[in-house]
């Protein structure tokens, strides 16, 4: 754009430009005779002396219209006279830089000039030899290509950041294309040149940004290194193993930077064979997106003990998660596995769907119900179901695994389907499988928690080490008798050392009687047996959870609880879903003696 003349236009320019008019005409007519012929003597004596014959002209008369130099040197508002650039010596401007300046020219870049600066670091240059051979720092510096490029296209490169080999200075340096007049190649250039094209070579010592740069670097790894260590502190050290699962979980730090997220993962045995699965993100990345994680999952454990259903765990967590810091939002899924039922029974806090592959080789996603993340409160959540049968393998997953700049996350999950689907071996060896599939690697920008659970298809001898029976309870006060006939003879046919044989009957006779007397119908007693522990379960329908107290001497009641966990190795109550409760005990099985 012609700022001139559309500046013209602006209001008020062309009065201004009146005025300024008006205004030097005034001074033009009160100068006329104000100087005699001694003026113009002054002047023709300045010309006389190879200065200028209109000293107005040259910033230095001495007349009322030479402007405010006619004050004199002491007045406010002299000026000095300024000189003209075409007066400046090339080599005097070069000579005085700071900064390390070569000049080359011709197709060899043979030296022309180097000021002191470059002198004084790294010694005199000849003039006249081509640069590999005078300047070989250049060639150290990988500068060489670079003076070619320059040549030929004819325009300014700069190469940052260029160390000397050996730990030496740090540069930035700039190379520019410069005309090559032969006068400028000074007394000792090379007296064969040709005038042409050159390039201006300039070295500004970086090192201190260098080392400050490096310094930088090194303390934001440490403050990487510290940030996923305690991330990783935060998340289980060892993932507890159910007797009816295989599991394993990996977790990912996203990038290089020290902002690790909030992804997180958890194992929680419940008792009588049941499970808790936890997998959440909290939103937002630092050392405050870890610390509220931790706290999370600490809740999240504590809460499972109570053994609740999976979308009360949720309730309890999304008031909570408002508490600890209301502007942190976080999505969680909780499943609870029941090897009885084969079923997992799950709750989502807005979280991504989990996928089970059945044994047939066909993957499902568990459906709705998925409520809004913890911490937006005013919501209740719901549980739902999904099967999970022997050979069904279960993926639970945080968004940095499928989530994708541009792409739908609706897509990402449809790739982990199918990398799901043809994913083969342990949970393991599935978990790298699916990281890579998914293109999760050292620079991957985002956080990644997965887990992945098997429901083993066992077969053969494995096979015997896992046994269910149950027995409903009916009737009156005869139903204990029954129970006890019913243990001892199952535990028999399972071949349990005889002291644990009378150890389970006497946790089934005390369980019955304690149901019989506080419970309602139905009523039924399950045992199970694992390669690892003998669990004894009752359940009937009242909802009122039994809990251990000290019996005086004069009581009847009050004992069977108390002797129950004497007995066993831990026991437990959790209401059921129907609206009853189910009370539970274990026992662990002697180690086998090695063979041989």
């Amino acid at each position: 754009m012609n700022f001139t003349r559309w500046s013209a236009r602006f209001p008020g320019t062309q009065r201004r430009a009146a005025a300024r008019s008006e205004h030097a005409a005034a001074q033009a007519k009160r100068g006329e005779g104000a100087v005699p012929a001694a003026r113009g003597a002054a002047g023709r004596a300045a010309a006389a002396d190879g200065g200028p014959a209109d000293p107005t002209a040259a910033g230095t008369g001495t007349g009322p219209g030479a402007g405010p130099a006619a004050a004199g040197p002491g007045a406010p508002g002299a000026a000095a006279a300024v000189p003209s650039l075409d007066e400046l010596s090339v080599r005097e401007v070069l000579g005085r830089l700071p900064a390390l300046v070569a000049l080359v020219h011709g197709p060899e870049h043979r030296v022309a000039y180097v000021n002191d600066a470059y002198t004084a670091g790294f010694g005199p240059r000849p003039t006249g030899t081509p640069a590999h051979e005078a300047l070989p720092e250049l060639g150290e510096l990988g500068l060489l290509p670079l003076l070619d490029q320059v040549q030929r296209s004819g325009r300014s490169r700069t190469a940052k950041n260029r160390t000397a080999p050996g730990g030496g200075s740090s540069y930035t340096v700039t190379c520019t294309p410069v005309e090559f007049p032969k006068e400028l190649h000074g007394p000792d250039a090379d007296q064969h040149a040709h005038p042409g094209t050159g390039v201006m070579i300039h070295l500004a010592d970086v090192t201190d940004h260098a080392e400050a740069l490096e310094r930088l670097r090194a303390s934001e790894s440490r403050q990487r290194e510290a940030a996923v260590t305690l991330q990783r502190s935060l998340l289980p050290q060892e993932l507890e193993q159910p007797d009816d699962l295989r599991i394993s979980a990996v977790y990912h730090p996203g990038g290089t930077e020290a902002a690790v997220g909030g992804d997180w993962y958890d194992v929680i045995t419940l008792g009588a064979g049941r499970t808790a699965l936890v997998i959440g993100d909290v939103m937002g990345r630092g050392v405050r997106a870890a610390a509220v994680m931790g706290q999370l999952r600490t809740a999240v454990r504590a809460y499972a003990r109570l053994d609740l259903p999976p979308h009360e765990v949720l309730q309890l967590l999304d008031g909570l998660a408002a508490e600890i810091d209301a502007s942190q939002i976080a999505t969680c899924v909780y499943a609870v596995h029941d090897p009885n039922e084969g079923l997992l029974a799950y709750a989502s806090a807005g979280h991504l769907p989990i996928l089970v592959r059945d044994s047939d080789g066909v993957v499902r996603r568990a459906a709705e119900p998925t409520g809004p993340p913890l911490g937006t409160g005013g919501w209740l959540h719901a549980s739902g179901t999904i099967a999970l049968g022997p050979g069904s393998t279960a993926v639970l997953y945080t968004d940095g695994l499928v989530e994708r700049r541009g792409e739908d996350i609706d897509e990402g999950v449809a790739s982990l389907e199918r990398a799901l689907a043809g994913a083969q071996g342990s949970p393991s060896v599935i978990c790298d499988r699916l990281m890579r599939a998914l293109g999760v690697d050292a620079d991957h920008d985002d956080d990644v928690a997965v887990m992945v659970l098997q429901q083993p298809d066992r077969t053969g001898p494995e096979a015997e080490l896992f046994h269910n029976a149950a027995l409903d309870l009916l009737g009156g006060i005869e139903a204990a008798p029954r129970a006890r006939a019913f243990a001892q003879g199952v535990l028999s046919s399972w071949r349990f050392p005889v002291e644990l044989c009378d150890l389970g009957v006497l946790a089934a006779s005390e369980l019955v009687a304690n149901s019989l007397q506080h419970g309602t119908p139905p009523m039924s007693l399950r045992l199970r047996r694992t390669d690892r522990r003998l669990i004894v379960e009752v359940t009937d329908g009242d909802d009122h959870l039994p809990r251990r107290r000290r019996a005086e001497p004069g009581d009847e009641t009050g004992r069977g609880i108390a002797i129950v966990a004497t007995i066993a190795s831990s026991w437990g109550s959790r209401r059921t879903p129907g609206g009853g409760k189910a009370v539970w005990c274990e026992f662990a099985l002697p180690d086998k003696p090695p063979a041989g």
